[in-house]
C-alpha cells in the first residue's frame, strides 16, 4: 500500500511532504508529515509524536526540524494523534476521542472499533515508510511531546532495541496516576488498571523495561508540570533502574511550540550522535 501525496515543498534542501493512506489499524484514512533530506542511500529516521488537539501539522508549521534534519541526513516523520472522521467516535472534551488517541489500542466500545493508535504507531506506519521511502529501518530514533511524549516513551519500552535514541519534550510520565490519563486509560482501556501499566513509561520502568539513556525537556512554567507530567516520578524510576537520564529543566519556558521549537535542533542533534 502507498500514500497518496496531499502537498510537497522544497525546504531547507529537502522536501516536506505530506501523505495521506488507508490505514487497515484505524479503519480510516490517515495523515502524516515527513520531511526526506536530499541524501543518497538510506537515512535514518527519527519519529514525533504530538500531544493531546494536535494533529500531524502543529510540527511541521512550528517545530522548526527541518534545518538540522537536512543537514545531519534524518528523515522526520510526523503522524496523526488519532483516526478522525464523521463516523469515528468522539468525546466529551478536547482530551478525549478525536485528536487524543493515547496511543493505545482500545478495548472498549465505542473506541475499539478504530482506535488502534498503538497498531499504527508501532506496526502499520514503520512498514509503509519502510516501503516508500528512503529508510534505514535499523537506525530509528523516536520522540514526542506530551501525550506524544508519553507515546514516545512507552513505544520505546515496549520494543527493546527498535530505537538507538528516546527523547521527549514535557511527556506525560505516569498517566495512571494523573486526570489526562485517567480520563483517557479509564475509557479507552477499562477500569482494570493492571491493564494500563502497559501504557505507563514508569510502570513500565518499574515492571523491569529498559533503555540505556533517554534526553527529556521540561519548561518551569509549563502549567502542567506538577498535575500533568509529573517528571518527578521518571525521574526516580530511572535513578532506580539505573537509567541514564538527562532531565533538562528549562527556565521559564511554557508547554507550547515556542518552547519545542526552541530546543528541537537540540533534540534532532542529541538523536544524530546516536543514530550515526
Amino acid at each position: 500500500m502507498s500514500f497518496e501525496t496531499v502537498s510537497e515543498a522544497r525546504s531547507h534542501g529537502g522536501t516536506q511532504g505530506v501523505y495521506r493512506h488507508a490505514s487497515q489499524s484505524t479503519g480510516t484514512a490517515m495523515t502524516l508529515s515527513v520531511f526526506v533530506p536530499d541524501r543518497a542511500g538510506p537515512m535514518p529516521v527519527l519519529w514525533y509524536l504530538s500531544g493531546l488537539t494536535c494533529t500531524h501539522a502543529n510540527v511541521t508549521e512550528k517545530g522548526e526540524y527541518r534545518a538540522a534534519c537536512a543537514e545531519l541526513g534524518i528523515i522526520f516523520v510526523a503522524p496523526d494523534t488519532s483516526p478522525r472522521g464523521a463516523n469515528v467516535a468522539d468525546g466529551d472534551g478536547w482530551d478525549i476521542g478525536q485528536g487524543a488517541g493515547f496511543y493505545v489500542d482500545a478495548t472498549e466500545p465505542p473506541w475499539s472499533a478504530q482506535y488502534r493508535m498503538w497498531s499504527y504507531v508501532s506496526e502499520e506506519l514503520p512498514a509503509l515508510v519502510a516501503a516508500n521511502f528512503a529508510a534505514d529501518m535499523g537506525r530509528q530514533g523516536i520522540t514526542g511531546h506530551s501525550m506524544g511524549g508519553h507515546g514516545a516513551l512507552t513505544v520505546a519500552l515496549s520494543h527493546p532495541g527498535r530505537f538507538r535514541s528516546v527523547s521527549a519534550f514535557a511527556p506525560i510520565v505516569a498517566p495512571g496516576d494523573v486526570p489526562w490519563g485517567q480520563k483517557a486509560l479509564g475509557a479507552y482501556l477499562g477500569p482494570d488498571r493492571q491493564a494500563w501499566r502497559a501504557h505507563d513509561a514508569v510502570a513500565l520502568i518499574e515492571d523491569g523495561a529498559r533503555l540505556p539513556e533517554l534526553l527529556v525537556d521540561i519548561g518551569t512554567a509549563d502549567p502542567y508540570l506538577d498535575t500533568e507530567l509529573r517528571p518527578e516520578l521518571l525521574e526516580a524510576a530511572c535513578a532506580n533502574a539505573g537509567i541514564a537520564l538527562t532531565l533538562n529543566r528549562r527556565a521559564g519556558y511554557d508547554h507550547s511550540y515556542y518552547f519545542i521549537s526552541t530546543f528541537m535542533a537540540d533534540h534532532v542533534r542529541w538523536h544524530s550522535d546516536r543514530l550515526a
